[in-house]
């Protein structure tokens, strides 16, 4: 992890944090990102000074012009983390270093100021300082992270924005999935598209989930619980869900995910295939054709699928449901090696594994 001076970011303390009670009572009904601390991190770019203003301050309202040209083009990224209290009090994050080069790698296909990998380590190191007794502590609990960066100019024009705004909010949250570790159900969706070839499917980018919404509310309608994408270009190849990677297990126990692109390059994708392999598990990043795959469940070739992200870590998926097909893949249940990789991981975010790639990186 780089080294970070949290002190760079100012603090500020609000003057209206919420009482004991009143946090006691949020951090006893968790659920995802509707609660928020009292804080939040903030920096401003402009064109002539750079980035500025580091600081950390009351989580409040923006104002913002009706010219912003972020309301107008869009040019916005945002990143996804979590800070996990430990059975000692200490709070860590998951490989926040890839989150910070994702977010550098978003910024420039998105025509952004590239923020250094210091200037985010402590902005999340100074706000889950500022507010860590929002840091929850019930299992499967975390405090999630999100940074942002938007134009925040008001011009109306098409090219890149000379004032942007950089912030960090958080959120104390339980599982992503109210039923937590249990399979999804997936509708493959033929119609849309999330992202094409040249286009920012590898970037994190607002608009490539506001693609994936109309699509989400469809497969609400069949029954399913999340929406699965097919390449752009042909219409035949697996992408991702709308907001998580897709792995496949192998009857003979290799796994296999589909090829970096024009999907995002997911900080949990990457640590799943470094296990894999370290684990003498064979690993393929290719791409995955719709057929192929539903031809492998049917014939026992393929015995698990999987998603997985910040927010889940790793979902089971049981289901695979399209205009044309609905298959369950097993016994529909979660597969011994989804259960594995999941257990893996988890318990190297909650310190109850030991972390032997340094992937844990003390805030607090």
């Amino acid at each position: 992890m780089t080294s970070t001076d949290a002190t760079t970011f100012e603090v500020r303390p609000s003057s209206h944090p919420r009482s004991l009670a009143e946090r006691t009572a949020a951090l006893a009904d968790l659920k995802f990102g509707v609660v928020f601390t009292d804080h939040m991190a903030r920096a401003t770019w402009t064109d002539d000074e750079g980035w500025h203003d580091r600081r950390i301050e009351a989580y409040a309202p923006l104002s913002l012009d009706p010219a912003a040209a972020v309301l107008h083009y869009a040019q916005e990224i945002f990143e996804g983390l979590k800070a996990y209290r430990h059975a000692d009090g200490s709070i860590w994050a998951f490989r926040p270093d890839r989150n910070a080069q994702r977010l550098a790698r978003s910024a420039e296909r998105l025509a952004l100021p590239v923020l250094s990998e210091a200037d985010f380590h402590a902005s999340i190191q100074a706000l889950v300082a500022t507010d860590a007794e929002w840091v929850p502590s019930v299992p499967g609990s975390s405090l999630y992270l999100r940074p942002f960066m938007f134009a925040s100019e008001a011009f109306l024009g098409v090219r890149p924005a000379r004032r942007v705004d950089y912030l960090v909010i958080a959120s104390p949250v339980g599982p992503y999935f109210t039923n937590g570790f249990q399979p999804l159900s997936i509708w493959v969706d033929a119609e849309y598209n999330r992202a094409g070839p040249g286009g920012t499917g590898a970037a994190k980018c607002g608009g490539n989930y506001a693609a994936s919404l109309l699509p989400q509310a469809q497969a609400y309608k069949e029954g399913c619980d999340q929406v699965c994408f097919l390449d752009a270009a042909t219409g035949t190849y697996l992408e991702e869900l709308g907001g998580m990677n897709v792995f496949l297990v192998m009857k003979d126990g290799s796994v296999r995910t589909p090829a970096l692109g024009t999907i995002l390059e997911g900080v949990t994708r990457d640590s799943i295939l470094q296990l894999c392999r370290e684990g003498g598990r064979p690993v393929e990043e290719s791409r995955i054709a719709l057929t192929e795959l539903l031809e492998g469940i049917r014939a026992g070739e393929v015995t698990e699928v999987f998603a997985c992200g910040t927010a889940a870590v790793i979902t089971p998926i049981g289901r695979l449901k399209g205009t044309d097909f609905d298959v369950t893949i097993g016994d529909g249940q979660a597969g011994p090696v989804t259960t594995e990789l999941y257990e893996t991981i988890t318990d190297i975010q909650y310190g109850r594994r030991e972390d032997a790639h340094g992937w844990m990186s003390r805030l607090v």
